[in-house]
């Protein structure tokens, strides 16, 4: 078989720049891969010699890859999966560029022909007869051509008039509340009418679904419009709505259209089961449209695949006038790609595909209607391609045993975020089911599964849905124990209110937040703001520390609360009440020590100069008890070894928490006993705690039954570091050094530093009574003075 060596070369071209590629990433991915090109981000000029294909592609590379290499942790992105049908589809465009310098007459003959056999394919495909295509790369291009071909059809002297006729009868153009946001605008925009010529028709309220149009008000505005003296123009209908992927009611909006001259244009991801054998008489109703817009490329996954709209008119110039059709050659070459792709997947493979991801729907609803606490939202349980799902309050109440009451105020902005969180956190431990999260009127936040849409662009099989109903399963009991204990913080955080202050964040998907309110009084306003901010970051650095699940954090990052504790996802064995204790015992443990560090500098001063005075004074009293002989260096020595004496003055001990000077008594006869227990060891909570039970879990508990997923945190929040073990004790304590007979432990700086230095290291100081004079120094230092 002869083939045309340049059709060879443009094949061989694409498959060697997608090796490339291909290599590129996986060296990216293995670690590899050798850092050139440090300055693509930086633009610059042309180079004066030309560049190999190789050196090229390994500069777009590296420009695609850019934020991959430059991040620490890369973070995973949904990539399609580009198969061969992918390199199809891509050859196609390439084919379009070459086959575009053909003489006109081959050019038109080829192209003719390839437009032909996608429309008629595409016809019979979705089962829309006598129709004709117009290709188009952005969605909505299509039903602008539209309403563009029906102002004509309508305004006969439009072509030769312009706006001016719309004048007499002002145009209207409808669209169900549920379309996507934005469309009507635009299409105002482009056709230069104003927006009161577009009409928004309200959804169902009482009967039917409340994402379906309402037929009987959309018949009253239509009456209403032509009262007015108004041209009822056009309808956009649903077969699948952007957001719960319901289909409005078309066959009696067709039947409306008709009675009102009106077009009827039919959008949705559900116009893709018109392939399947059988059909669903709501989307079969489609057919009868007199235009709709498809979007293959999504649905097959086929990449760069342009949008085609389907539509019937029998007046090709009018047609041509609305820009739907082109006279132009290379304009029919938008068709190329999907021609080829198509031939490459045949029928049975587009059935296939289209299949296969209505059949991951109806897996993923049957598996979530065993689960608890999940609510599941779908137009037709036996043939719905989209589901709608979200975690449910009332359900979670039930099969709780904490309290939930409080939550009548906030509740729906609360289980939003909840459900926000959950979306979240699907999307990132399975990106390969491409759920996402979608805001509903009536609904609220829910998780969307639609794999029309993301099936063939992600490759998703049935393994990843039994993988995401897996992680959905270990999600949901964290869910309901946290909102089953956020009334119980609560009202453990205001049995606090002396020292804690409960934070009302709606928006944060956790146990709650709080702040530690320093006690100091008569402090000015901005010494206070500066005192909190760092008691509080302190205070999560130490909380971050400890041995738990529980994720503390800094709330989210853009949230409005500033200098707050936000408590993560718990489960259900958390003990609230000791967990606020701790926070609430380690904020006045970060007070008091902040206290104590800035007055040691003034205590520590006060303190050496009492010991000072307590000093001369004990030597005199020595002197005055021993007489003068025994101070004489040789005679005292003679006289104390003939005839030992007994010294009766005790020595001093300097505490620096209470800044006092005590005797030694105490200290020498507790060392005597050998086994008096140590009175900095303060008995917590961690003392009752049974073996292998972890910090804030009730006796009880298994410490097995933490799941892993209590210790997931927001993913647009900042992320903790694996936790390590610290002292089981709350309080931090200071241990005190041994005591020594006979010496003097004062310092002759009282600095800052020093003192700061020496209240890390020891409690309290000891002093003896010495030998040895004072005397000052000229500059009023302090002279270190030692006992003999």
């Amino acid at each position: 078989m002869m083939v045309d060596f340049t059709l060879a070369q443009v094949g061989k071209n694409l498959s060697e720049a997608m090796r490339l590629l291909g290599d590129g990433q996986r060296e990216l991915e293995t670690g590899t891969e050798i850092r050139r090109f440090s300055r693509t981000s930086i633009p610059g000029p042309l180079q004066g010699d030309g560049q190999d294909v190789a050196t090229i592609l390994h500069l777009v590379h590296n420009l695609l890859h850019e934020e991959e290499e430059n991040e620490d942790k890369p973070c995973r992105h949904r990539m399609q999966n580009v198969g061969e049908q992918g390199h199809i589809a891509l050859l196609g465009h390439s084919l379009a560029a070459y086959i575009s310098v053909l003489d006109r007459e081959r050019l038109r003959k080829l192209t003719t022909r390839i437009l032909s056999d996608t429309t008629l394919w595409l016809c019979r495909l979705f089962r829309y007869e006598n129709g004709s295509a117009c290709f188009h790369e952005d969605d909505r291009d299509g039903l602008v051509k539209v309403c563009r071909l029906v102002i004509n059809d309508r305004y006969e002297e439009y072509a030769s008039e312009g706006y001016a006729v719309l004048n007499s009868k002002q145009p209207v153009i409808y669209q169900s509340a549920t379309c996507r946001p934005g469309l009507g605008q635009h299409l105002c925009s482009q056709l230069g009418l104003p927006l009161s010529s577009l009409c928004t028709v309200p959804c169902n309220t009482v009967f039917g679904s409340q994402h379906q149009m309402d037929v009987a008000l959309l018949d009253k505005l239509i009456k209403e419009d032509i009262d007015a003296g108004k041209l009822p123009l056009l309808l956009i209908a649903n077969a699948g709505t952007p957001g719960a992927g319901h289909t409005d009611k078309l066959g009696r909006l067709k039947d409306l259209c008709d009675q009102y001259n009106m077009w009827l244009h039919v959008e949705g991801v559900n116009l893709a089961t018109l392939a399947l054998g059988q059909v669903t008489s709501t989307v079969m109703a489609a057919t009868r449209s007199d235009s709709m817009t498809l979007t293959p490329g999504q649905w097959l996954g086929l990449p760069a695949i342009s949008a085609i709209t389907l539509y019937r008119h029998e007046d090709p110039a009018l047609s041509l006038a609305a820009g739907l059709t082109s006279s132009q050659p290379v304009e029919k070459l938008r068709a190329l790609p999907l021609w080829l792709s198509l031939q490459y997947l045949g029928h049975n493979g587009i059935v296939q595909k289209i299949k296969h991801a209505t059949t991951l729907s109806q897996q993923l609803l049957q598996k979530l209607k065993s689960l608890a606490s999940i609510k599941t939202s779908v137009e037709d349980e036996n043939n719905s391609p989209v589901v709608l799902f979200k975690f449910s309050q009332e359900m979670s109440a039930a099969s709780s045993g904490g309290s939930v009451e409080g939550y009548c105020v906030g509740e729906k902005e609360v289980l939003d975020t909840f459900n926000r969180w959950l979306g979240e956190q699907l999307a990132q431990l399975v990106p390969t089911s491409g759920v996402d999260v979608v805001e509903l009127d009536d609904e609220g936040f829910c998780i969307r599964f639609s794999p029309l849409l993301t099936a063939a662009v992600l490759g998703t099989q049935q393994e990843d849905v039994e993988e995401l109903v897996e992680k959905l399963t270990e999600l949901v009991p964290v869910m309901s124990s946290t909102m089953s204990l956020r009334q119980d913080f609560r009202e453990e955080s205001h049995r606090h209110s002396a020292s804690l202050t409960y934070v009302e964040e709606i928006s944060w998907p956790g146990l709650g937040a709080v702040r530690y309110e320093p006690q100091a009084d008569r402090m000015d306003e901005s010494r206070r703001k500066q005192e909190l901010e760092k008691i509080n970051s302190e205070l999560l650095r130490k909380l971050q520390d400890l041995d738990t699940d529980i994720i503390f954090s800094t709330g989210p990052e853009f949230g409005v609360e500033e200098d707050c504790i936000f408590v993560g996802m718990v489960t259900e064995d958390v003990d609230v009440s000791e967990l606020v204790d701790t926070i609430a015992a380690l904020g006045r443990d970060i007070e008091e020590s902040g206290r104590l560090l800035e007055n040691m500098t003034e205590v520590v001063r006060k303190g050496i100069l009492e010991a000072e005075l307590q000093l001369q004074k004990a030597n005199k009293d020595k002197l005055m008890e021993e007489g003068m002989l025994r101070q004489l260096p040789l005679v005292g020595s003679v006289l104390n070894w003939f005839s030992p004496v007994g010294s009766s003055i005790q020595g001093r001990t300097f505490n620096l928490a209470a800044g006092s000077l005590d005797s030694t008594e105490m200290t020498y006869s507790t060392m005597a006993q050998g086994d008096r227990p140590s009175q900095q060891d303060t008995p917590t909570s961690s003392s009752k705690r049974m073996p292998g039970q972890r910090l804030f879990q009730r006796s009880g508990a298994s410490s097995d039954s933490l799941s892993e997923t209590s210790s997931i945190g927001p993913s647009d929040e900042k992320a903790q570091e694996e936790s390590t073990t610290v002292s089981s004790s709350i309080h931090p304590t200071f241990s005190a050094p041994e005591p020594e007979e006979d010496s003097l432990h004062t310092a002759s700086d009282a600095s800052p530093e020093k003192v700061q230095e020496s209240c890390e290291h020891m409690h309290n100081t000891h002093v003896e009574p010495g030998e040895a004079s004072e005397e000052r120094q000229p500059d009023g230092q302090e002279e270190e003075q030692s006992s003999r």
